[in-house]
């Protein structure tokens, strides 16, 4: 029992066997407790944490159940594995964030667990997480964003356990990435879409000033635009997003589609036919909405597969997602 430091939070929203599980876990994460060790007894348990004998047994039935420990009749339980603990750590939660954080625990080896939360691009929040996380995990999965800070605070993290995915950005050259392309791959998609593109009067870019989409997208549609001598503008205000029959709109943010599709209701205007509509990520309903919205999004399930292949090989890793425009009613 010397080996655990079981804090049991009465305050806590967590059950008091849930905290004894992850009490135990982050034992064996941390070299605390060995593969082969024994845990102290349910009595020796029950004395030293004041936990009722129901909560005990719970918690080292899961155990049992995740097959992190096993029992042996008349000498107790021991551990049979090691434990890998994951920090994943991302910025929002939308619909293809799930499609990752789907792909990525699907993808880890059995004995890897993994505590999730979000920053929500707030740096006082991303900072204190990080500190509170120091030394607590074997890998650190990480969204980051445009801040000054950020840099200086995910160097407190051994190079060898961060991986960078989504946004490279605020970090060293020599850190492990799973990126997608905000700018290249976007003008790439466009250009092999030209045709579509041409049939508007004018490409519109509405970049809302609540986004956080990198502004890599900006300059590269620009550079399509003229490289291709398409009529074009960027709005940024949402008074100036009134959507004129001919033109075809470039929306990053799931919010202004909606306005989109709205003014589109009062006008009677259908998408695809008097405007054109090409959506940033893909999401399960953008397939069905409309007859389907045009999308242009990198591969979320492959970004979350590429991290579980960081955590479980423990190499490097550099690594560009696609990106790709799927095409649908609405251009």
């Amino acid at each position: 029992m010397s080996k655990l430091n079981i804090k049991i939070d009465e305050n806590s929203n967590v059950l008091k066997f849930q905290q004894l599980v992850e009490s135990i876990i982050d034992a064996i994460s941390q070299n605390q407790l060995k593969e082969g060790e024994m845990l102290p007894s349910v009595n020796q348990l029950i004395k030293e944490s004041q936990l009722s004998r129901d909560t005990v047994f719970k918690a080292y039935a899961e155990l049992k159940k995740r097959g992190v420990v096993e029992s042996v009749p008349n000498r107790g339980y021991f551990v049979t594995k090691k434990i890998t603990k994951v920090f994943l750590f991302l910025d929002t939660f939308k619909a293809y964030k799930e499609v990752l954080y789907h792909s990525f625990v699907k993808q880890l080896n059995k004995n890897v667990s993994v505590d999730l939360q979000f920053h929500h691009y707030n740096i006082g929040l991303f900072e204190k997480i990080i500190d509170e996380s120091l030394g607590k995990y074997s890998k650190y999965i990480i969204m980051n964003f445009d801040h000054p800070k950020v840099n200086q605070i995910i160097q407190k993290i051994p190079a060898d356990q961060l991986l960078i995915i989504d946004w490279n950005i605020r970090s060293d050259e020599n850190t492990n990435t799973v990126r997608q392309d905000f700018g290249q791959a976007v003008y790439d998609c466009f250009a092999d879409n030209l045709d579509s593109i041409k049939k508007y009067n004018n490409f519109v870019f509405y970049y809302p000033p609540f986004t956080y989409h990198p502004k890599d997208a900006i300059e590269y549609f620009n550079k399509f635009c003229n490289d291709f001598k398409i009529k074009h503008e960027v709005i940024y205000n949402a008074e100036d997003f009134r959507i004129k029959k001919g033109s075809l709109y470039f929306l990053v943010s799931d919010r202004t589609l909606a306005h989109l599709l709205d003014q589109c209701a009062e006008m009677g205007y259908e998408p695809g036919q008097q405007v054109g509509v090409i959506s940033y990520n893909e999401t399960p309903m953008k397939k069905y909405v409309k007859n389907g919205i045009t999308v242009i999004s990198t591969g979320f399930e492959i970004m979350g597969q590429k991290a579980a292949e960081f955590v479980n090989a423990g190499k490097p890793m550099k690594f560009t997602v696609p990106t790709s425009l799927t095409i649908r009613s609405s251009l």
